[in-house]
């Protein structure tokens, strides 16, 4: 069930070393991309149906196949690695349990588009996947895998590690591209895109970090190898991150398609005596789901069927002791406190969101209230530059569908009711000491 392929080497003897990683054949698929002509790679990327694995799916040959060629600006590869959604945790343990497993992909990769500069955005605050991505950086130079005239092939490539400033709004890949021009991270309005007018106003291709590493394996080991895995519209493997209130959270690889009870069960389950009351797939800004889609194929269509979306496959559970409300509330601060200011929707509406439910929450309202609230979502909703404020609004939609007795228990009860369980569970475990 599980496929170890990204996180094949993470239990090797410093797996983050060049050392370690040639041991098991690393760079073995660069040095077969640079037989192959740039078209060739593209083709083999297409035919094997890797779709980006940043969240939004879209399949990252055709991605390359958009650069124009006949612009006489330069080519850039961008590597998306600011991860910063609450409960997405892949790009990171990636990066540094087996750098050079991106390092190699940003090398094929920037081949295959034809671009002799590329850069990897990292965020700011994990200082030590800078270190670490820094240091593979300076193996791969020093043993000639980066740098002028390839392994011989006349291909040069120079990559800069960048450290973000740390915000949310950057993982946005066009306010990437401001950030990494040095201007205040905020999204663009489109056209152009950045495939036509991207860094400094040339062709770039921006990808996610899990997209890049997975190109090696799949030059390495052919396009059918890896469009065998998954399902017929979501082929290949990925991390799942598992957090929250399973026994063992962690990162899980897994062929696409898998379900989360399948997940769970390789969690070693729930934690002991407490049940799935809702969980997100893709991430705080994916629609929540219950534990009734415990079956759905966690793929991008059959997440996308079940009303919500596979994003980065952040699978955050939690269990009946948890509050809906509350953790709506939270989610929403977040996003009122990370979106830029550009457009007024998500400005001011986060801002409003985040005043209803935190009064809901308390208890304070009427019930038409909910439907204010869902009137706000409506108003914000696919009227702002980028997809934050559409983030920000899908799990209180999803959970006044799914939850809509537990805000009106707040409103009938004066307060949160998890409060009073948890004063009375503090309680009688007091008597019982």
């Amino acid at each position: 069930m599980l496929t170890p392929v990204l996180t094949d080497n993470w239990d090797a003897e410093r797996s983050w070393t060049l050392e370690a990683y040639e041991a098991r054949d690393g760079y073995g698929a660069l040095k077969k991309a640079l037989g192959m002509t740039q078209d060739a790679v593209i083709e083999a990327v297409k035919d094997s149906g890797l779709r980006g694995r940043g969240g939004a799916g879209f399949p990252t040959g055709m991605k390359w196949g958009f650069i124009p060629q006949d612009n006489p600006n330069p080519k850039y590869l961008v590597v998306n690695a600011d991860e910063s959604e609450p409960g997405t945790c892949k790009d990171v343990p990636l990066m540094m349990a087996s750098p050079h497993t991106l390092v190699e992909g940003v090398i094929i990769s920037s081949y295959a588009i034809r671009a002799n500069k590329a850069f990897i955005y990292v965020r700011g605050e994990v200082l030590h996947v800078v270190r670490r991505l820094q240091r593979a950086v300076q193996e791969a130079y020093l043993a000639g895998h980066l740098g002028k005239d390839i392994h011989g092939s006349g291909y040069d490539l120079d990559l800069v590690v960048h450290a973000g400033a740390g915000a949310y709004i950057c993982g946005e890949e066009t306010a990437l591209l401001d950030s990494l021009e040095g201007r205040r991270g905020q999204p663009r309005l489109r056209p152009p895109f950045p495939a036509v007018a991207g860094l400094y106003a040339s062709p770039t291709v921006i990808n996610n970090v899990e997209s890049i590493a997975s190109v090696p394996s799949i030059i390495a080991n052919g396009a059918s190898w890896f469009s065998s895995m998954g399902t017929e519209k979501s082929k290949g493997y990925g991390i799942f991150s598992l957090s929250g209130h399973v026994t063992r959270p962690g990162q899980y690889e897994a062929p696409l398609g898998i379900t989360l009870r399948q997940l769970i069960d390789l969690a070693g389950g729930m934690r002991e005596c407490h049940e799935l009351k809702f969980w997100t797939p893709g991430g705080s800004s994916t629609p929540l789901l219950t534990a009734e889609h415990l079956d759905v194929p966690l793929d991008f269509e059959g997440v996308g069927a079940a009303g919500s979306m596979l994003g980065t496959r952040a699978l955050q559970l939690f269990d009946e002791t948890t509050c809906v409300v509350r953790a709506t509330l939270r989610w929403t601060e977040f996003y009122k406190h990370e979106s830029c200011g550009k457009c007024t929707p998500c400005r001011e509406g986060t801002w409003w969101l985040v005043q209803t439910l935190a009064a809901l929450e308390k208890g304070q309202g009427r019930e038409s209230d909910l439907d204010l609230l869902l009137d706000q979502c409506d108003n914000i909703m696919g009227r702002s530059f980028c997809a934050l404020a559409d983030g920000a609004v899908s799990p209180i939609m999803s959970s006044i569908k799914y939850f809509r007795d537990e805000y009106v228990a707040h409103l009938t009860q004066g307060g949160c009711p998890f409060d009073a369980t948890a004063s009375t569970l503090f309680a009688t475990a007091g008597a019982n000491a």
